[in-house]
């Protein structure tokens, strides 16, 4: 889902910002996998929780919907 080399560019600049050193026996391409992987696990779950709050747990909430609609068509 996450395109690796956006990650890998991502991660270099983010760990050389902070000044953190990946250990040598760490390969950048395994880090950038599993960092993506974890990434994306994890947006799953926040879809999932916006998807429940969005239709209200199952009881959708049509005219709040439509309110959303119209806000998001604005833009």
């Amino acid at each position: 889902m996450l395109d690796r080399e956006v990650v890998k560019e991502f991660l270099d600049e983010q760990l050389k910002d902070v000044e953190i050193e990946v250990p040598e026996d760490i390969s950048e391409d395994i880090l950038v996998e599993t960092f993506s992987k974890y990434v994306e696990d994890d947006y799953y779950e926040w879809l999932k929780d916006n998807f429940k709050s969005f239709f209200n747990h199952g009881t959708p909430d049509w005219d709040w919907i439509k309110d959303r609609i119209k806000y998001y068509s604005k833009e």
